[in-house]
């Protein structure tokens, strides 16, 4: 049964489903695909390192933050803010925060949801034998044709919409809690199958020296901004969804512990991706810098060619499935509670209308990759002359907004709040970790997200 806040929230049912809500927001393709095609890039484990450090020493402060004032509030992300700053007589302004980071994750959703859907069209393709019969020659022909149907591309970002509806729809109990108790151990089972398939038939000598010989060398400015970058993508840092799960948490919930499983849990999942992806990659002789090719014309070639390849290929895609699933519920979460709590609208109807104006947005990134992929809407700027629809809204979230939203919640619960609003939410931490995440707050974390923001632009 939903317990209500004062504000007329739900409550998470308990600390357990608490844990799995948030680690479910966050574990998602930036863990299973994001962060190996990465690692590949930027030399392995190097790369590694300075995610783990970034994840410890700026992520948990920004959740805890997150957290903190979804719950202080018990208001939807647009408003959390601005009501705990006027409760400190602070300006009602820092409601920007809020407001940032549910654009932000609204326009994540609209094309996290397509890429979703090419994974969803690739687990059938591999289940029904269309991949196996296109021959290992033909994998990335394959994904070009695909790419360039509109109906087809379009047909299966309707079908990962309509997933992500149902369970939203269902409300937080009876949707988001029932999803993520049947959603993380099938994700964590098929991972670890796919993780033994790979140690037992893979190169694991190359691949574990790849991912984890310590290699000091590689450590430069590109490598840690790019590790700092993706520490704030996988943990859904400044998209709001964390401060709308926030105000779903009781008092009694350890708001430090929250963030360390949800770290943990990426660094977990990003781990068993890592000995799943590489010792294949070296095995079938692909390069590991392959990036986004990586899932969708390099590892589909390794599966026509492997043996049981067809069950293993199919496993890895649902595996991708899943992985896309509960972030996207969690991304559309700021502006439901949003439109339930401020407009009044039912649950059903917001996430509703919020998914048609997200497929509507959707179909711009869609149509990037085949009728509109000549079109750069703002080619006259040098810096985005080649960049599609797709592109932009990619570029204007994941770089712009998301540091933006970060960099004000460090600044306003690092400088602005008393330490006493910290001291009182993280009360079942001990004093010298309530005060190391106030230093971190007000020094390392806008720093580093200063410097991600201007390597982004530059």
């Amino acid at each position: 049964m939903t317990v209500p806040s004062q504000s007329g929230a739900p409550s998470w049912s308990s600390r357990f489903t608490t844990y799995l809500a948030t680690a479910g927001a966050a574990v998602g393709l930036g863990s299973v695909w994001r962060f190996p095609y990465l690692t590949g890039v930027h030399g392995g484990s190097a790369f590694i390192l300075i995610f783990v450090l970034a994840c410890v020493l700026i992520a948990i402060p920004l959740i805890a933050s997150e957290f903190a004032l979804g719950r202080r509030s018990g208001r939807s992300p647009p408003e959390a803010a601005g009501t705990v700053a006027a409760s400190a007589g602070l300006s009602t302004r820092w409601n920007a925060i809020g407001i940032l980071g549910s654009i932000t994750a609204f326009l994540m959703f609209s094309y996290y949801t397509v890429i979703a859907g090419w994974v969803m069209a690739y687990a059938w393709k591999c289940a029904t034998g269309v991949l196996a019969a296109a021959g290992p020659h033909r994998t990335a022909e394959l994904a070009r044709d695909f790419q360039s149907n509109v109906l087809e591309i379009g047909g299966w970002h309707i079908a990962f919409l309509a997933l992500v509806v149902l369970i939203s729809a269902r409300g937080v109990h009876r949707g988001i809690e029932a999803a993520n108790k049947v959603r993380a151990p099938a994700l964590l089972i098929l991972l670890c199958v796919l993780v033994v398939y790979a140690l037992m038939t893979g190169d694991v000598a190359r691949g574990l020296s790849f991912a984890f010989e310590p290699n000091f060398a590689a450590v430069n400015s590109q490598v840690v901004l790019a590790a700092i970058g993706q520490a704030f993508y996988a943990t859904g840092v400044g998209q709001a969804m964390m401060m709308a799960y926030g105000a779903y948490m009781t008092p009694g919930t350890s708001l430090i512990r929250t963030s360390l499983v949800t770290t943990g849990s990426i660094l977990f999942v990003s781990t068993l991706a890592t000995l799943m992806v590489f010792p294949l990659v070296f095995a079938y002789g692909m390069d590991p810098a392959q990036g986004t090719q990586l899932v969708f014309e390099v590892l589909p070639r390794a599966f026509v060619e492997m043996p049981g390849g067809q069950a293993i290929g199919t496993l890895f895609f649902v595996l991708l499935v899943l992985a896309a699933l509960m972030p996207s519920v969690a991304l559309l979460e700021p502006t439901v509670a949003w439109l339930t709590q401020r407009r009044g609208f039912s649950r059903a109807g917001a996430v509703g209308l919020i998914a048609v104006v997200a497929w509507l947005l959707g179909l711009g990134s869609v149509f990037s990759f085949n009728l509109w992929s000549a079109w750069h809407p703002l080619g006259f700027v040098p810096l985005f002359s080649n960049k599609t629809l797709f592109d932009l809204v990619d570029y204007f979230s994941a770089n712009l907004l998301l540091p933006i939203g970060a960099l004000l919640t460090s600044v306003f619960v690092g400088w602005r709040l008393s330490a006493a609003f910290l001291t009182e939410e993280l009360a079942h931490s001990s004093p010298f970790v309530v005060a190391a995440c106030r230093w971190l707050l007000r020094y390392v974390c806008p720093l580093a997200i200063v410097a991600v923001f201007i390597a982004t632009i530059s």
